[in-house]
């Protein structure tokens, strides 16, 4: 009984600290190594021997039937999902009826349509920050159908997050974000295939990463990650989506020079001086703010992938939330750029 207790208060402790299943496990292992150690190495007729069951062959046993059990339950589950998979339809078509009730809302607009529709599964997506941007952006793709939507972050879940960043839960503080998302993904939309990359963004991989995607959304908080995404945005040649918060107020803009249009740094070519441009942590943030935003870069990403409407290329949209209004202001191709510029020169070239 002392054992069994001591592994109850594991689990709970566990549990009151919001520590990962599998980290519970795992020390209820080691106490299970624990005691079969202590009864292999201490003498017959000790107390702590006499106290924990008397002999090693309890526990051993007391494993191989927990063993049995967990196997015997994987097992029993395997089946079944088999037999449902027996039982599912032959798809026919590059939807299941699933997919088509699903996806119906979208595929009555004439703008998306079927083809529309076929272009957001066959898309390749990857979402730079599963933060006040990245959540709502993640969330709006997912159930639009995106095939395959990837998250890169390396930062952990924490309780100021949850203000705004609504892909994660209370119960997620102290997690990996990209878990976290990765979880509320494949819950969403068991449809679509979901990658996760625990790391921070850096510029060995950044280029590598990026040749692998047709869009990238980039819903980072920082200025040195922006520059770096542009670059290897522009290197790649591939389409970017770029949003940021400060406040009351969010912009957007698709980026997309290698269509002629400007990128990131033909707007910004340097960061702003230290001060004048606070994180959210230093000046705060309005928290319907970000699922706006973050929203508009998903309804930019769709729109960009189904080729439906007019995109962002071109015009940098600015949303003040206070006073609830919008402008935009036209943005142009640098010759002078030195990320865009450079790329064009060496084509030309």
């Amino acid at each position: 009984m002392l054992v069994f207790g001591l592994a109850a208060g594991l689990w709970g402790l566990g549990a009151a600290l919001r520590t990962p299943q599998q980290a519970r496990l795992l020390m209820i292992g080691l106490l299970w190594v624990g005691v079969v150690s202590m009864h292999i190495l201490l003498p017959a007729g000790h107390p702590l021997r006499n106290a924990t069951g008397g002999s090693a062959a309890f526990w051993v046993y007391f494993a191989i039937f927990v063993a049995l059990a967990f196997s015997y339950g994987k097992g029993v589950h395997f089946l079944k999902e088999k037999a449902d998979r027996r039982n599912t339809p032959e798809q026919k078509g590059p939807f299941s009826e699933a997919e088509l009730d699903r996806y119906a809302r979208h595929i009555m607009l004439r703008e998306i349509g079927g083809p529309g529709q076929k272009a957001l599964k066959d898309a390749k997506v990857l979402v730079v920050g599963a933060g006040g941007l990245g959540s709502p952006a993640l969330l709006y793709l997912g159930a639009a159908g995106v095939g395959t939507l990837s998250v890169i972050d390396d930062d952990l879940v924490d309780n100021s997050n949850l203000q705004r960043q609504v892909i994660h839960r209370d119960k997620d503080i102290g997690r990996p974000k990209v878990q976290s998302a990765y979880d509320a993904l494949c819950a969403q939309n068991p449809n679509i295939d979901v990658r996760s990359y625990t790391r921070r963004l850096t510029a060995e991989i950044a280029e590598e990463l990026f040749a692998e995607y047709d869009l990238v959304l980039d819903g980072s908080d920082n200025f040195e990650t922006r520059y770096l995404v542009n670059a290897a945005a522009v290197a790649t040649e591939t389409p970017l989506v770029s949003g940021a918060l400060s406040q009351w107020e969010g912009q957007l803009s698709l980026f997309d020079p290698a269509n002629g249009g400007p990128c990131y740094a033909c707007v910004f070519p340097e960061p702003p001086a230290e001060g004048l441009a606070p994180t959210c942590a230093e000046a705060g943030v309005f928290s319907p703010l970000a699922g706006i935003v973050g929203c508009m870069m998903a309804a930019e990403a769709i729109k960009y992938l189904a080729e439906a409407g007019e995109t962002l290329q071109g015009q940098l949209l600015i949303y003040d939330a206070l006073y609830g209004e919008s402008r935009r202001m036209k943005i142009s191709k640098r010759a002078d750029c030195p990320v865009c510029g450079v790329v064009d020169d060496v084509k030309s070239a």
